[in-house]
């Protein structure tokens, strides 16, 4: 019987012995890569060509929707599902514009990414429900409408800039030169009606894409 091979992109290593552990005990899928962030993702994915990708979109550098959007330009059938802590609407909505098929919350039962590769390599577009009443729940808020209007490249960029990266680290992270990252600052502050850096962190925070410092 021949199985599907799932790569797993998560930068814990014991996390990723986990999620090992569970889909090898699935018949029909077995794992053929893993990475820890999102340069290693696009090389495992060019070098053992998955027939799924396990991703978490937490990840140090270049977030996990990076690591989609460059999958996909590089192959544009790649069948990726996302398995994080984030269940807010921002960060799902992102990765799906991105490329992904899959969305599930680390809070679900863990039969729910079982489900969600299985699905995926059937063809279908799986969200987990926590994160599909999260949409919801921002669709009826209106608070979705000046995030749709950014980029996943846009999105990560604000992120990173955001988590206090100056520009030369953000280009390096993204392969990108520095007057780009530049440009996308400004065009990121057009495009949301922001005036300062300052906004751009707590409109960041809202969004969900960073998290607030905490208090000391």
């Amino acid at each position: 019987m021949s199985r599907h091979g799932v790569m797993i992109v998560d930068d814990h290593p014991v996390v990723r012995d986990g999620y090992r552990r569970l889909i090898e005990l699935q018949p029909g899928l077995r794992v053929v890569a893993e990475a820890g962030d999102a340069r290693g993702a696009y090389d495992g994915f060019h070098e053992a060509r998955p027939d799924v990708v396990v991703m978490d979109v937490t990840l140090p550098g270049a977030s996990g929707i990076e690591a989609i959007r460059h999958i996909r330009q590089y192959d544009a059938t790649a069948r990726i599902v996302v398995f994080t802590m984030h269940q807010g609407a921002a960060f799902a909505l992102k990765a799906i514009e991105a490329g992904a098929a899959g969305y599930v919350t680390k809070s679900s039962d863990p039969k729910h990414l079982v489900e969600a590769i299985m699905g995926v390599l059937g063809g279908r577009t799986i969200i987990s429900p926590d994160v599909i009443e999260a949409i919801a729940r921002d669709r009826i808020a209106g608070s979705r409408t000046r995030v749709a209007e950014l980029s996943p490249r846009q999105t990560e960029i604000l992120r990173l800039l955001a988590s206090g990266w100056p520009e030369d680290r953000v280009a390096d992270a993204l392969s990108v030169s520095r007057k780009t990252v530049r440009n996308n600052r400004y065009q990121i502050k057009g495009l949301l009606a922001l005036e300062t850096d300052a906004q751009m962190v707590w409109f960041a925070i809202e969004a969900g894409l960073v998290q607030a410092p905490r208090a000391t």
